[in-house]
């Protein structure tokens, strides 16, 4: 009987994780595997190559650490990264507060809903084609440039080693604002009306109802997004490989691009390899940093 109860026991307690055990099955195969593969790839020279590459400890990173072309990238990476995601914050929160006032009908409400979420569903292919079309020097953003006389000439936005990495990151800001938006109206429309009212009898004025009220109530949702976007822009590739593809000159080049140049144009699988992890070191940390807070707002 003691046995029966025992067994019983055992496999109510394994019972969840054989659920779990495909998921967990196909991370280990596309996720750990893979990371484990990059990690050894960087302690190697002449990864994948070579037949008997040889172990060469941190020597790659010190390689990495001491590349002028990395260093370039690391820049324009924060460049892009935290333009970006102050841009995202400011006009997402802008549109959503549009989106969630009383003075607008549901139907235009509506109607705004779709013309400014159009931007997230877009894949990155069909943005890198519309911009470039645009940003083309005989595209419709130099013809209005010309035609309202703010220049003589258009502007080679992409070709440009002065204006390519600030026309890449308006790209982004314009394809990845909307995530913001809805992430915050979602958050405004659960702010109690009640809160709104005692301040206006209290006296308080738009803007120090926004400071005192709106984003206190807002402030575990923006510290997600921010976590959020802050990791999927620092791998950001597809936007801008699409459009410059690191170029002028290296002047858009990312961390994300430096690595592709260096596995598949450049065949430095162990340097790719390198930067991939040190790319992958600062996306953990982030990480942890947005499941405590996660954990501390439940």
């Amino acid at each position: 009987m003691n046995t029966a109860n025992q067994t019983a026991k055992i496999r109510k307690k394994i019972t969840p994780y054989m659920y779990l055990m495909p998921t967990i099955v196909l991370m280990v195969i596309l996720l750990v595997v893979p990371i484990c593969m990059v990690i050894k790839f960087s302690m190697l020279d002449e990864a994948i190559t070579s037949k008997a590459p040889s172990f060469v400890g941190i020597k790659n990173y010190v390689k990495v650490l001491t590349d002028k072309n990395f260093w370039n990238a690391a820049k324009n990476t924060m460049f892009f990264v935290l333009v970006s995601i102050v841009a995202h914050m400011v006009i997402g929160m802008v549109f959503a507060m549009v989106l969630n006032t009383r003075y607008l009908s549901s139907t235009t409400k509506g109607l705004c809903r779709v013309i400014f979420a159009l931007p997230w569903m877009f894949t990155a292919s069909v943005i890198a084609i519309l911009w470039r079309l645009m940003m083309n020097p005989s595209g419709i953003i130099n013809y209005l440039i010309v035609t309202l006389h703010l220049s003589p000439e258009g502007v080679d936005w992409l070709a440009s080693r002065s204006v390519a990495l600030i026309a890449v990151t308006i790209i982004n800001i314009w394809s990845g604002y909307p995530f913001y938006m809805i992430s915050m109206l979602a958050g405004l429309q659960g702010i109690s009306t009640d809160m709104y009212e005692a301040s206006a009898l209290d006296g308080a004025n738009g803007i120090r109802t926004f400071i005192h009220i709106t984003l206190p109530s807002l402030k575990p949702i923006l510290i997600s997004l921010i976590m959020l976007d802050f990791v999927w822009t620092l791998q950001q590739f597809a936007l801008i490989w699409m459009t410059t593809g690191g170029g002028p000159v290296g002047s858009t080049e990312t961390i994300a691009t430096y690595i592709y140049k260096q596995a598949f144009s450049k065949y430095k699988y162990s340097i790719a390899s390198t930067a991939a992890v040190l790319l992958l070191i600062i996306c953990i940390i982030i990480g942890i940093f947005y499941v405590r807070h996660q954990r501390s707002e439940e």
